[in-house]
């Protein structure tokens, strides 16, 4: 399953740095005129891009690391945003955060690579390009181990539901958006259901399912992944994330549930007290650049928006159909919509009840 010309050394250097988990809960200090802040996943940077950004710019990029959107939250709430330069935000927060204040408005005139985006994703076209730039999208599923499984989990009720060879081997996400998602979609709803019937339907399941639920918690993409390790049978994955821990295993396989499933959109954003606004600008423009872009995507196997991008890659990267998935697959999945904020309130405390804190 993995893409062929293995990432696995590359990796392995980059690794998380003791360094860097400090930085994650630690209080970010005043900027750095000559330094850019960009909040980011781990291993969705590569760092070849990261020190070709440095030497041309003559600066430093800090990256300190987030495990999922809600943490991410919590942790610029806790700062109230003041250290971040550039974020990568998924779209459900990135409504809240506008509506926050946190967001500067898309400066277009220094972002002149915008032009090789796929027409969608333009100012105008996409409802919120106004305050973001798309940097990846992809699905999220069923990552699986097929020497463990009796059968293949081709339905979200193969995790809600596991049989006796499953349970006590099962990884969910302890994302509000993705498992709140994921259980709407078992349950035959919409992952924008604001019903709060349905919503009560979702915390039954939940609890339902968390006897047989080994984790919560963001896996690890190297060889110490659970899904690598054989700790964990199958489970609710990013199918970028598959990908790169099918490098460590050739067991591994990435399906979309048969009830669908949910297509996610990261996107870079500005934050409104970044001190490097005119920096800010000019990283993501970098990223923007066909060669730098086609060499990132091929970096996170992220399917990515720029379509001149997309003329650099193998053509085997582009069939991948885990990376760019069918029309007759996207047709059964969905993108997420700015939700009210008593239903966000309800999925949250839902998802806060049942699933146990992270350790």
């Amino acid at each position: 399953m993995a893409f062929p010309g293995s990432l696995l050394i590359r990796r392995f250097l980059y690794g998380v740095s003791l360094l860097v988990l400090l930085l994650l809960f630690m209080p970010l200090q005043a900027a750095e005129k000559d330094a850019l802040v960009f909040f980011n996943w781990s291993e969705y940077m590569d760092p070849e891009l990261v020190t070709k950004f440095e030497q041309e710019y003559g600066v430093k990029l800090r990256q300190p690391f987030y495990d999922h959107d809600d943490n991410r939250t919590d942790l610029l709430l806790q700062t109230r945003t003041e250290g971040y330069d550039v974020v990568i935000v998924d779209t459900q927060s990135l409504a809240l955060y506008r509506k926050l204040g946190w967001l500067e408005p898309l400066d277009q005139a220094r972002l002149p690579n915008l032009k090789h985006l796929d027409e969608k994703w333009l100012v105008g076209n996409d409802p919120y390009g106004a305050y973001s730039v798309p940097y990846f999208w992809g699905t999220t599923g069923i990552a699986y181990r097929k020497d463990l499984v009796d059968k293949v989990p081709d339905s979200w009720m193969d995790l809600f539901r596991p049989d006796a060879s499953l349970s006590g081997s099962i990884g969910m996400y302890r994302n509000t958006v993705d498992l709140v998602s994921a259980a709407l979609k078992a349950l035959g709803y919409s992952i924008n259901d604001r019903d709060p019937a349905h919503l009560d339907e979702v915390e039954a399941l939940l609890r339902e399912q968390k006897p047989h639920v080994k984790t919560y918690d963001y896996p690890s993409l190297d060889e110490k992944s659970m899904l690598v390790t054989g700790d964990i049978k199958a489970g609710m994955f990013y199918n970028s994330d598959t990908l790169m821990v099918a490098e460590f295993n050739d067991n591994i396989e990435y399906r979309i549930p048969r009830e669908g499933c949910a297509i996610w959109v990261d996107r870079l954003v500005v934050m409104k007290s970044s001190r490097n606004k005119d920096l800010a600008w000019k990283f993501i423009n970098f990223l923007m650049e066909p060669e730098n872009a086609a060499q990132l995507a091929e970096w996170t196997y992220g399917a990515t928006p720029n379509r001149s991008a997309r003329k650099l890659l193998p053509e085997a990267f582009l069939q991948d159909r885990v990376v760019f998935p069918t029309s007759e697959d996207l047709a059964r999945c969905e993108t997420a919509e700015p939700l009210p904020a008593r239903i966000i309130k309800k999925r949250s405390r839902i998802v806060s009840e049942v699933v146990p804190p992270a350790q």
